[in-house]
């Protein structure tokens, strides 16, 4: 007999919270549990990245605090099952990633396992469960930091991925948590299309794939949500911006190297339209990135159809989830460092789509939306996906 499970995934880029410890924590908090509240999940799956900040060296000390608020908060006294592992080891430099992952089993929920990968078997979820710091001893997921001679001619940052696996009601499913590169000057991104960044990011993505589907494990229907860092293509939509424009390009005298790139309006008294520096993006009518969800925006979005014969996702009806202001009164602004973009996403296997409950009616039971659209989440907003899985009591 067919059943559901009412799930809950959620994927926070979170350094936000950890270099400005105690200021944005507590309305984050609350509207992630409003969040359950609202939707009622029996399973949630809260991955994490960027754990410890950027500053990670001397944040990672309120690492600890923080997941144990949730894990012992009211909010979550119905979840009696919880599993936690947080990479948070910095001095381990050839393995840590800053990824964290926390998994909550409501009181009303049976015959959940989770894969051991030393047995290579699943074993039932029992009590609370929490690794933080070096994960090298946990076999019940398996984490990587992407290798460091794929990109020799950029910096090696905490960027990999980590998968656990689960059973639920007798449906098996991957749940990956993954962290990809970003674009590291706005400059060198307007460049070509694809940017070279672009590139980057799908050879990390395409290595994620291969890891997750390979021979060692029986493959699963997967969720991989994170923080992609997947940017729109820059080139298109500045020459789409800036077509009525004067363009003034300022370089270096010492280098010849391009420093920043102006576009004015030809009218409007040649009112300065776009500005772009290497961590600069500013523009003038920012509105477009929030009018009707950026809607008008999503055809620059096409990291992810390179992907569309194995990957697929859900209607984005929520605007680019990155880069907000960081100051609390302005939860709605985005800052000008970057071009707003959809960083932040929840993807999944056809196989994963197909366990996915819809109504028969045609309406959809499945909400996929961002956190905390209205209050300040730091400069990523999380993004959620809830959603009804079909399950099997047999």
């Amino acid at each position: 007999m067919e059943t559901y499970t009412d799930v809950l995934l959620v994927t926070a880029n979170v350094g936000s919270l950890f270099d400005n410890v105690g200021e944005i924590q507590t309305e984050w908090l609350r509207e992630f549990y409003t969040t359950v509240h609202n939707y009622k999940p029996r399973f949630i799956a809260l991955h994490f990245q960027e754990v410890g900040g950027k500053d990670y060296m001397v944040n990672m000390g309120h690492t600890e605090n923080f997941f144990w608020s949730i894990e012992t908060s009211e909010e979550m006294r119905e979840f009696d099952r919880v599993c936690i592992y947080v990479d948070s080891n910095f001095k381990e430099v050839d393995s840590f990633t800053a990824l964290g992952s926390m998994y909550f089993i409501h009181k009303s929920l049976k015959n959940v396992y989770q894969y051991d990968f030393n047995l290579k078997d699943f074993k039932v979820v029992t009590g609370h469960n929490k690794y933080v710091g070096s994960l090298d001893g946990c076999t019940a997921m398996e984490k990587e930091k992407f290798p460091k001679n794929f990109w020799p001619d950029f910096k090696w940052s905490r960027k990999g991925y980590m998968r656990t696996r689960w059973i639920i009601h007798n449906q098996g499913l991957d749940l990956v948590n993954l962290h990809l590169f970003h674009d590291a000057s706005n400059l060198i991104a307007c460049n070509s299309s694809p940017s070279v960044y672009s590139a980057n990011r799908q050879k990390a993505l395409r290595y994620v794939l291969s890891r997750i589907s390979d021979n060692s494990c029986t493959p699963l229907p997967f969720f991989l949500f994170g923080d992609f860092n997947f940017r729109l293509d820059t080139l298109s939509l500045v020459q789409n911006l800036s077509t009525s424009t004067d363009v003034q390009i300022v370089k270096r005298d010492s280098t010849n190297e391009v420093e920043k790139i102006i576009f004015e309006e030809k009218d409007n008294d040649h009112k300065v339209l776009l500005h772009i520096e290497t961590k600069l993006f500013a523009y003038l009518h920012q509105a477009v990135f929030r009018e009707d969800n950026g809607k008008a925006l999503l055809k620059y979005d096409k990291e992810v159809s390179a992907f569309h014969d194995v990957i697929t996702e859900e209607e984005i009806l929520f605007p680019p989830s990155y880069p907000y202001s960081e100051d609390y009164p302005k939860p709605t602004q985005y800052m000008n460092t970057r071009c707003p973009s959809w960083c932040d996403r929840i993807l999944m296997s056809h196989a994963a789509l197909e366990i996915m409950h819809r109504s028969n009616e045609g309406g959809s039971c499945v909400a996929y939306n961002t956190l905390g659209p209205n209050v300040c989440m730091g400069d990523h907003k999380p993004v959620f996906l809830a959603f009804a899985l079909k399950t099997n009591d047999h």
